[in-house]
């Protein structure tokens, strides 16, 4: 499918790459000299953007995704991944390869990610023509943190077109996510590493152009910040045992945004993301899975007040 065939409901741009996923038996893990992973090391097609993508267009929305893929074999898999779910996908070159991680998972979900910072560079860019055309055959845009959209952002101002963008672990300092934070109509961030929440979030209010702030605090559920009004959002309870946080934050996000283009209240919208991030930390980071509609609008209602 390509976004010449018809509208697009939502262009995700950049986050494309793969993950291999190990199970530790603790984390931090103690220096060893060696582990033996009875459950295997695998490493699959599926990062933020990726998972984005895939939560949007597994509720049913027409996706698009932008990036820069190496003609390598974890380029290959992103592309089978894409290929599989019937998303669209746009794939530049990037002779540096494509982008690729590590994931450590505790036996209680949680994870540590080591990124490989050698398949990118700082002058990585987007062609405008092609940004533009994309853009136009939108309705919405999520624009993930990697390298090259921070200099797609003025482009995307342009084009009018709403967008959102996660800045995941922002301390609420780093000037790199400060431009995102700004130029978002809806952001999305963990509050892992903020002392204030609602500091920052009123924060990037004021400052940005964001109609709504999702501060997302894992099992104790999220802030959102709306019409100037702050509100906690309760976890929802998981359908099924926890084995890994790894994508509920992009699941959120794809299941708010199903949530905002689907005429749904801000607060609905959040429901919606935490439904889906629930269900997230279920999938284990070895496939790549996520809510469908039914499910989403099922669980939503019963969990409803």
């Amino acid at each position: 499918m390509t976004a010449q065939e018809g509208a697009i409901d939502v262009l995700v741009l950049g986050g494309a790459g793969v993950d291999t996923i190990v199970y530790v038996p603790e984390l931090p893990l103690p220096y060893a000299d060696s582990y033996h992973i009875d459950s295997g090391i695998r490493t699959r097609a599926g990062q933020t953007g990726d998972f984005v993508a895939l939560g949007l267009a597994a509720l049913g929305l027409r996706t698009h995704h932008l990036d820069l893929l190496g003609d390598d074999p974890e380029g290959d898999l992103v592309r089978a991944l894409h290929r599989e779910r019937g998303i669209g996908l746009t794939a530049l070159p990037q002779p540096a390869g494509t982008k690729r991680a590590v994931n450590l998972v505790g036996p209680d979900g949680r994870r540590l990610s080591l990124y490989d910072t050698s398949r990118a560079h700082p002058d990585d860019r987007f062609p405008e023509e092609t940004l533009r055309r994309l853009a136009a055959a939108g309705r919405h845009i999520h624009v993930t943190i990697t390298q090259p959209c921070s200099h797609a952002l003025p482009v995307l101002i342009e084009t009018g077109v709403p967008l959102s963008t996660d800045l995941h672990d922002w301390d609420g300092e780093n000037p790199y996510h400060e431009p995102f934070a700004l130029a978002a109509d809806v952001v999305f961030l963990s509050a892992a590493a903020l002392t204030d929440p609602e500091h920052t979030m009123r924060r990037i209010a004021e400052r940005g152009r964001a109609e709504a702030v999702v501060a997302t605090a894992g099992a104790e559920g999220a802030y959102l910040l709306a019409d100037g009004e702050l509100t906690r959002i309760p976890a929802v309870a998981p359908p099924a045992p926890v084995v890994d946080s790894n994508g509920a934050g992009d699941a959120f996000a794809a299941a708010f945004l199903y949530g905002r283009l689907t005429g749904e209240p801000p607060l609905r919208c959040a429901l919606y993301g935490a439904v889906a991030g629930a269900y997230a930390c279920t999938v284990p980071a070895t496939r790549a899975g996520a809510i469908d509609r039914d499910e989403l609008l099922e669980q939503a209602d019963r969990t409803r007040p």
